[in-house]
Order: C-alpha cells, then sequence, then structure tokens
C-alpha cells in the first residue's frame, strides 16, 4: 500500500490510536505517543501541517516492527 500525501500530525497520532497508542505529552510542536501493548514503546510525532514522507515512513516502520508486522498491514489497520 501507498503511503498516504498530505497527513498531519494530528491525523497520524489519531490513526495510532487504533492499534493502542495514546498521547502522553506535547512538548512545542511535538507529541509523544505511547503503547503498552505488546510491551512498552514510545513515538515522537512532528504536529505539522503536512508529514514529510521520509518522516512519516520512518514513524512507521518502527510502529510496524514493535507491533511485529509489516508495514503494508500496518498501513490497512490504519488507513484501510
Amino acid at each position: 500500500m501507498k503511503l498516504p500525501r498530505d497527513l498531519s500530525g494530528a491525523q497520524l497520532a489519531k490513526a495510532l490510536a487504533r492499534v493502542g497508542y495514546k498521547t502522553t505529552r506535547q512538548t512545542g510542536s511535538h507529541l509523544r505517543l505511547t503503547t503498552a501493548s505488546p510491551s512498552e514503546h514510545h513515538v515522537t510525532i512532528p504536529v505539522h501541517d503536512s508529514l514529510r514522507v521520509g518522516t512519516l515512513a520512518a514513524i512507521l516502520a518502527d510502529v510496524a516492527a514493535h507491533q511485529e508486522i509489516d508495514r503494508d498491514e500496518l498501513l490497512e489497520r490504519l488507513f484501510g
């Protein structure tokens, strides 16, 4: 599945809530999201109008690795 374009940081945070991530804090223009499933994991997301494709790819790769699924399956869960 192709990465979505023009996705904001807030939209990504909302999508990641579907797989168990919750906002734990905000410092300036960055959100920190945390999940406890299957183990504790933190990810930091810039709250910009549109995320760069490389930044989005890196965040999704990190989340997919932690969830032990491939990136396409994660994209399907988040945006499918």
